[in-house]
């Protein structure tokens, strides 16, 4: 029988993840699970929680979005634990990729008997991502998001990057792609391990959770009137087909850039370039069912 911690954020999805979560937690205590609830105050706190409840054999309930997902298995990872995840932020990309149910009956039965899945990670100067490391447009597009809670999220994850990019012009990136350097005058760059951001966006259509490999997306200099039209590619992956976009696989990535760019990971910023990151191979554990 699994027993879980539950680890709320209050502001996710607009502050409605307690009640994302009512019907869950219910269904899950119908089936016999033990579920302790604690609301996080910060990403320092939620992996403090996490820590503790997966070294003490509990899974580790994410309840929220990207955000608090990736807080979450950062702790999971290090600590040897399982995570679980209630999809009750804005984006709720990586819940999107792995599958999970809407319904809160079935989601709470995928958690209580589903099977453990090992996935890969990204581990960006120490942070551990499960998702996807960016700095460009597409970051500069995530620090408008997040000054913006306000604003619906259907509406604000689609005039974010054309505000973006709006304001930006190309960097010159200089990577180290598995030893091999590159550089490069970019628009962004995409260290991918889901592939999947903005609010339903394939932004690396070929990027598998468990693969042994991240995916690098470089997108060079474009004309800045086709931005609406790359969007709307976004949404099918067929923007991977232009020509200033190119594609390769590693499992170790060195970025820098000629000016300060944030440097994020699904949905926040998480520090500053340079970056190195590695990828590890089935580093944690996940109920997907």
């Amino acid at each position: 029988m699994r027993e879980f911690t539950a680890l709320v954020n209050p502001v996710s999805g607009g502050g409605e993840a307690a009640a994302r979560l009512r019907p869950v937690l219910d269904a899950l205590r119908a089936l016999g699970s033990e579920v302790v609830l604690e609301r996080t105050r910060s990403a320092a706190h939620a992996g403090e929680l996490a820590t503790e409840a997966a070294r003490n054999g509990r899974v580790v309930l994410a309840v929220g979005g990207d955000g608090l997902v990736r807080d979450a298995a950062g702790a999971v990872v290090r600590a040897g634990g399982t995570l679980g995840i209630v999809p009750a932020g804005r984006g709720n990309d990586f819940a999107r990729t792995l599958g999970l149910p809407g319904e809160p009956d079935r989601l709470a039965t995928l958690l209580h008997e589903g099977a453990v899945r090992e996935l890969d990670v990204l581990d960006a100067n120490g942070v551990i991502v499960p998702g996807n490391v960016y700095a460009g447009i597409d970051s500069q597009a995530s620090v408008l998001i997040n000054v913006n809670r306000w604003v619906p999220a259907a509406l604000l994850y689609r005039i974010a990057p054309v505000l973006a990019f709006l304001r930006w012009k190309p960097a010159e990136y200089t990577l180290e792609i598995d030893g091999e350097p590159l550089r490069v005058r970019a628009n962004t760059v995409v260290l991918a391990n889901s592939g999947a951001y903005g609010h339903g966006l394939r932004i690396v259509p070929p990027a598998v959770l468990d693969d042994g490999r991240a995916d690098v997306l470089v997108v060079g200099e474009g004309p800045r009137s086709a931005i609406v039209r790359f969007m709307r590619e976004a949404k099918t992956g067929s923007h991977v087909r232009r020509p200033e976009v190119s594609l390769r696989t590693a499992r170790e990535i060195s970025m820098r850039v000629d000016r300060p760019v944030p440097l994020c990971a699904d949905g926040d910023v998480i520090g500053e370039l340079p970056v190195t990151v590695r990828l590890r191979s089935g580093a944690l554990r996940v109920i997907t069912g």
